[in-house]
């Protein structure tokens, strides 16, 4: 995890723009390139930084339709829910979460007819009791890749 306020700023510049160069990261942050360099070198090491990717444009990442799917699952039936729901190639997020619903799916669809055909197939999916959708109209704010 990340030790102090300068790992947690060096992240949160890089989660904005990690192609960033380490010289201007470090200007931004006001310490040496080499101290930047550093702290890179170890949040990697500690696996606190597990990768980088690419993000779409505005344009590419509003093709389609986004969902947020609360599923509640029969108790003993959850791991195989869970198993079948992840093969599904527009599933792009499972969290298991506290409160109404035992998890959460993020779904892109590449429309929403076949948005509906992914809702039919987790509703009917064997121990799923419950589904609620909600669909996302606008994204204000993405922090994640």
């Amino acid at each position: 995890m990340p030790r102090d306020d300068l790992d947690r700023r060096l992240i949160a510049l890089l989660q904005a723009d990690a192609r960033d160069s380490t010289a201007n990261l470090a200007r931004k942050l006001g310490v040496a390139r080499t101290t930047v360099l550093a702290r890179i070198a170890r949040l990697e090491r500690d696996r606190v930084i597990v990768g980088y990717s690419a993000r779409l444009g505005q344009d590419e990442g509003d093709r389609g339709v986004q969902a947020y799917v609360g599923i509640t699952v029969e108790p003993k039936s959850a791991r195989e829910v869970m198993l079948r729901l992840a093969r599904l190639p527009e599933l792009k997020q499972l969290c298991s979460v506290s409160g109404e619903f035992d998890c959460i799916a993020l779904l892109r669809a590449e429309s929403t007819s076949r948005l509906d055909a992914l809702l039919d197939e987790i509703g009917e999916t064997r121990g799923v009791t419950k589904t609620t959708t909600s669909v996302v109209l606008a994204v204000r704010v993405d922090r994640g890749a």
